[in-house]
């Protein structure tokens, strides 16, 4: 390829939106050289680059802008520490079929069981197919809702968790609401019904709900919303946290001895 189609070809690709293409025009000459390919798979391999090249753009950003404060996979996840969690429903999840559905999944049990993990996974694995995602705990959402509408900007700030196309709500049941509270909550996940999915975790049953949002018919209403298009999975195992630091405990006696 002469250096003046080349810089006209970079030229026309910045001009098209086109930079990975500008920058790595000469690899691609060199690739469709050593392959000999034809014109249509050398085009085919100049597009197919680009996609991935956006594709990779988009993920990250969307990670970046989902406030998940990790980006941890179900490969990370020690399934044979939570031998009474069936993988298979997790990863059914992970298909991603609810979502498509604006349906919800709920994910139950004791704090350090990997439920955050698990949630987490999911969301990435939604990111990751092009979905809008935010990560929030129920506190934190609270909070935000409060000050918005003590400031008027109540409308505004409902948007930040009605946008996306999967809202993550962490951390339900952690601190009892009063009903003023339990009630931002409520417009939310009305507002949000089959409209967008909701995966939310929880160290509370349902049945306990009522005491975590201070009434029992605001938590009824919720729950009515929330559970008509959901998924729960329970995980009743032992904490992975602890697991961990009783291991460091234990490495440190032995160090000690």
């Amino acid at each position: 390829m002469s250096e003046l189609v080349s810089t006209r070809i970079r030229n026309t690709a910045g001009k098209l939106g086109l930079p990975h293409l500008a920058e790595a025009l000469t690899q691609y000459a060199q690739r469709a050289d050593e392959a000999k390919m034809g014109y249509l798979d050398f085009i085919d391999l100049v597009l197919s680059e680009e996609l991935a090249v956006r594709e990779d753009r988009r993920f990250r950003t969307g990670l970046r802008i989902s406030k998940l404060p990790h980006h941890k996979t179900l490969d990370d996840y020690d399934f044979s520490f939570q031998p009474e969690l069936d993988p298979r429903k997790v990863k059914d999840l992970a298909t991603l079929s609810f979502v498509e559905a604006k349906a919800n999944a709920a994910l139950l049990g004791p704090p350090g069981v990997g439920k955050t993990h698990i949630t987490v996974a999911l969301a990435v694995a939604a990111c990751r197919a092009g979905y809008s995602i935010y990560f929030t705990s129920l506190d934190d959402m609270v909070r935000n809702l409060k000050a918005a509408e003590t400031t008027g900007r109540l409308t505004s700030k409902l948007g930040s968790y009605l946008r996306p196309a999967v809202l993550v709500v962490d951390e339900v049941g952690y601190q009892p609401l009063e009903r003023a509270e339990a009630n931002l909550v409520f417009q939310v996940i009305s507002k949000r019904y089959e409209k967008g999915s909701i995966i939310l975790t929880s160290n509370k049953t349902f049945s306990e709900w009522g005491q975590v949002f201070g009434d029992e018919v605001l938590a009824t209403a919720i729950l009515d919303r929330l559970l008509h298009h959901c998924d729960v999975i329970s995980i009743n195992g032992p904490s992975y946290r602890l697991k961990n630091r009783l291991a460091a405990i234990e490495r440190d006696q032995e160090s000690a001895a």
